[in-house]
């Protein structure tokens, strides 16, 4: 028996990218920074570590619409490892496979038309299979 779940909250650190594969199903690739802080000899220390995200589907195309470098997600999924060879070498990375994506509200964020007085689309305190999509 085995257990592999993931569940962690970050933000982007770039913009969402979006493909396609030949059948039509979209795939966006996320990169997020997770802050981890704790007292070390009574200093706070600060600890980064970055993770890739993959996420499938009408899932992939709305956070690929919604979010940005900065924007703070929450995602659910499962590690899942990529090995190749490369130069006679194995290769290796391990990324997280997201089932699910919850986009967390922008800082100051009190709603759609807090930035700059116009009425934007905001997905905030959604999850990315949530939101409406065109089919």
């Amino acid at each position: 028996m085995s257990l592999n779940s993931v569940n962690i909250m970050g933000n982007l650190t770039r913009d969402p990218e979006i493909r396609y594969t030949p059948a039509g199903k979209a795939v966006c690739n996320l990169s997020i920074a997770n802050n981890r802080v704790y007292t070390k000899n009574g200093e706070k220390v600060q600890e980064v570590s970055f993770f890739d995200v993959e996420v499938w589907g009408p899932m992939a195309e709305n956070c690929s619409k919604y979010l940005k470098k900065g924007s703070g997600i929450i995602v659910e999924g499962r590690l899942r490892q990529d090995r190749w060879e490369k130069d006679g070498k194995t290769q290796s990375r391990v990324r997280i496979a997201a089932n699910n994506v919850h986009f967390m509200p922008k800082k100051g964020d009190g709603g759609p038309a807090a930035e700059g007085g116009a009425a934007q689309e905001s997905p905030a305190e959604f999850s990315a299979s949530d939101i409406a999509w065109d089919e």
